[in-house]
């Protein structure tokens, strides 16, 4: 099995020290395939889109948009 190494600020890594019963290796390992799943699905979604960058990008600001505009209603 390869190995990846990674950087973590100390602050962090004193944390995760003081929880040694955990197995961070297995965390890292299933937070990295959960986000491959999603990436995979999100792959099979935008297969046959017709939509361009611009498109995605018009779209996410206008989310963004309402969303902010919601928020501030509150």
């Amino acid at each position: 099995m390869p190995n990846v190494t990674l950087s973590i600020p100390e602050a962090l890594h004193e944390k995760m020290k003081k929880h040694s019963e955990i197995r961070w290796s297995e965390v890292v390992r299933k937070s990295i395939s959960e986000k491959i799943d999603d990436l995979e699905v999100m792959d099979k979604l935008t297969k046959r889109s017709k939509l361009t960058q611009a498109d995605v990008d018009g779209i996410a600001h206008k989310i963004d948009r309402d969303v902010f505009e919601e928020l501030n209603k509150r």
